[in-house]
């Protein structure tokens, strides 16, 4: 159908602490969704639930219309994730970084030519990660994400630590890959980033859903 990740009542405890809280998501296909919300609000737990990575206490994730708790790995292959905590091959360049993981994905090698061309890496893709700047690397994060070919791509906090012109380079990456039908699922905690970057909109608070629709109608209501 036309909602790709659908949360239903998603809620993660620790202990008494409720990390998120009964959270209903319904993210659009072929839009670029923004999840936003402080640090601390809950968004990188509910990714972890939804990439399987974290067991909910309760509720459940659907991804393209598959319950995760019994169809993860068909879900998964149809989804490509840039996590903060995304680890690299420094002493290896960016094409050698690329054809590790497509070697461990089974996935061609000519693929990764079309990443790099896609994320605008191919005249640096020979220098070596440790050489990289903090956008350079961004860019390659998402090029691995890319890399299997997924119709959705799943990014945590894909702005962080990004000068001015970095983020709006990231900015329209973003806008292309969502004009090439793709749908980018971006968390943030920059209310104007959001604002220039996406489609839609979910703002989160302390785990719990405050709102969310098209970033054009939550702006107006706000006026």
């Amino acid at each position: 159908g036309d909602i790709v990740l659908r949360t239903a009542g998603l809620t993660k405890a620790y202990g008494k602490r409720l990390a998120v809280d009964g959270l209903d998501l319904a993210v659009p296909r072929g839009r670029v969704f923004g999840f936003l919300g402080p640090y601390g609000a809950g968004q990188t737990t509910t990714i972890g639930m939804a990439l399987g990575l974290i067991a909910p206490t309760a509720g459940h994730v659907e991804l393209f219309g598959m319950d995760t708790r019994t169809h993860l790995s068909d879900a998964l292959r149809r989804t490509g994730a840039m996590l903060e905590a995304q680890s690299y091959f420094p002493h290896l360049s960016a094409r050698d970084n690329l054809r590790v993981w497509a070697t461990a994905g089974g996935i061609e090698k000519k693929r990764i030519e079309e990443v790099l061309d896609l994320v605008g890496l191919r005249e640096r893709a020979r220098d070596k990660m440790r050489n990289y700047s903090q956008g350079m690397k961004q860019r390659l994060a998402v090029a691995a994400a890319l890399l299997h070919e997924p119709q959705m791509v799943i990014l945590d906090e894909p702005t962080n630590g990004l000068d001015p012109a970095g983020i709006r380079e990231f900015r329209e990456l973003m806008r292309e890959l969502a004009r090439g039908g793709m749908t980018v699922f971006v968390s943030s905690h920059l209310l104007s980033e959001v604002e220039q970057m996406c489609d839609d909109v979910a703002i989160v608070k302390e785990g719990r859903l405050l709102t969310q629709g098209p970033v054009a109608t939550l702006k107006r209501g706000a006026t």
